[in-house]
């Protein structure tokens, strides 16, 4: 039985043959696609659990093609770029992906933050229910929305994730570490700072915005959610 059906879009097709065979060996099951229409179009197929994205792709490029999937799926999605800037990244990752893989690459690399990406997610499908709510702010999973008192708030993929990840965990003191290694992936190279920015993200969309005071921070440990 697969460990997986996973969408490769990639361009370049020696290299999407390469990425193909390699992830077969590794018993996924694996469909090809080399721009963005096709992509959009594939990802659409909702026994899929994962995609790994170019970003310089024809047609549609991958960021926009990422934030389109973002609109009707909440499936892993890994992208693939030959760029290295931070500012790259940043715009990736807040498009909706959850991880970000710089070109040239190894296979063993991948492999890894695949099995990361799929073992997050898998667990989140399997345990969560469909909707949190907590002080008033209500997260719907299925959605991928979150309100306050029935009014929409805009968060990115990000912001959401670690929202749900500490609502998840409410009462639990998280360290910031805790914290990189479930929302942003144990493999990540970023300082930890990444995760105060973000905490002010949230606290700037939420408590600032509502008064209230849902994210706690623990002197010395780092962050909570108190029921």
């Amino acid at each position: 039985m697969p460990k997986g059906k996973i969408l490769v879009v990639e361009d370049e097709k020696q290299l999407s043959r390469l990425i193909e065979l390699e992830l077969k060996f590794e018993d996924y099951e694996v469909v090809v696609a080399y721009d963005g229409e096709e992509a959009l179009n594939l990802s659409k197929d909702d026994s899929l659990d994962l995609i790994l994205l170019d970003i310089m792709i024809p047609k549609i490029n991958g960021i926009d093609v990422c934030k389109k999937v973002r609109q009707f799926s909440d499936i892993p999605i890994l992208l693939l770029t030959a760029k290295s800037d931070t500012t790259d990244k940043v715009i990736g990752l807040d498009s909706g992906a959850d991880d970000y893989i710089t070109k040239p690459f190894e296979m063993t690399e991948v492999l890894a933050r695949i099995r990361t990406a799929m073992r997050r997610t898998g667990t989140v499908r399997k345990e969560q229910h469909s909707a949190l709510t907590i002080k008033g702010v209500a997260i719907d999973i299925k959605q991928h929305s979150v309100s306050y008192n029935t009014e929409h708030i805009n968060l990115t993929k990000k912001e959401f994730d670690l929202l749900l990840y500490l609502t998840e965990n409410k009462n639990i003191a998280l360290s910031r570490d805790q914290i990189l290694e479930n929302v942003w992936g144990y493999d990540y190279f970023g300082d930890t700072n990444v995760v105060d920015v973000y905490i002010r993200y949230l606290r700037s969309k939420i408590d600032n915005v509502y008064d209230i005071s849902l994210i706690d921070t623990i002197r010395g440990v780092g962050y909570m959610i108190k029921e």
